[in-house]
């Protein structure tokens, strides 16, 4: 951001220069500054968006009270297939391995000095303790996320979600997935809208992971694959688009949105 500042002082006053500057030579250096300078302010701008949006969300929202919730999402992906496990809070409905981050007393510490208070749009038990689903005031929203950018005070692994929903449940053998491997494919930032059913505007957050398992790994997936579950499906990329339909059969499964980031 720092440089996105300097580099747009810079381009804006060769660019002011050059119209008060009566020599043909100091116009053309100063034109040329002007335009040269112009590449790398856009690529700051690209690089930065994300934070000149929440900048922009903190001052347009001030005054507003704002609902964040940011998870992790496994994508786990054999032979054409998507593994999706059934909700634990709704259990109609199967999803991605995964979970919203959790917080430590160091990052409460954080977000009590900012004003953030906790969600109570769901009920806080054993398990929803720490989530990260949180009420920010709006002009916090920046700071907010360069505090979550920072990973200080909250959670920054998923494997707690993966042993709790695949291996405490018995559902892969623990014994084969001691540990596991992951690729970080990227994050995905919703543009803030109201949610009727938050009665708030809301932003959510997910951070999707890519499981890379040994070879007795993929072994152990495809073994339960083949062998079933009831709370685990496999599906193609296009039954997760439409939500669990499949082309001319009746409809047997219901996938939740979010699962799509994982594509």
């Amino acid at each position: 951001m720092l440089r996105l500042t300097v580099y747009a002082l810079l381009a804006i006053s060769s660019g002011v220069a050059s119209f008060f500057i009566t020599n043909p030579t100091l116009v053309n250096m100063t034109a040329g500054l002007s335009v040269g300078l112009f590449v790398p302010v856009v690529d700051e701008i690209a690089q930065n968006w994300g934070h000149i949006r929440q900048l922009w969300y903190s001052l347009r929202y001030r005054n507003r009270s704002i609902r964040v919730s940011t998870s992790y999402l496994f994508k786990i992906y054999v032979d054409g297939k998507y593994l999706l496990i059934r909700g634990s809070r709704y259990r109609t409905q199967f999803q991605p391995v995964g979970g919203v981050h959790k917080v430590s007393p160091q990052g409460n510490a954080a977000l009590s000095a900012m004003g953030v208070t906790d969600d109570d749009l769901i009920p806080l038990d054993s398990v929803s303790y720490g989530d990260l689903r949180v009420r920010v005031p709006g002009k916090q929203i920046f700071q907010f996320f360069r505090w979550f950018d920072s990973r200080q005070g909250r959670e920054d692994s998923p494997w707690r979600e993966f042993q709790e929903e695949l291996l405490a449940t018995g559902i892969l053998p623990l014994d084969k997935f001691p540990h596991i491997m992951h690729n970080y494919l990227g994050r995905e930032v919703d543009r803030i809208r109201y949610s009727p059913w938050a009665e708030s505007l809301e932003i959510l957050v997910a951070d999707v992971y890519e499981l890379v398992p040994t070879q007795k790994q993929e072994d152990a997936l495809r073994q339960l694959a083949a062998t079933g579950h009831p709370d685990i499906v496999w599906v193609s990329s296009q039954q997760i688009k439409r939500r669990g339909a499949v082309a001319r059969q009746p409809q047997t499964i219901e996938i939740s949105a979010h699962s799509q980031r994982i594509l």
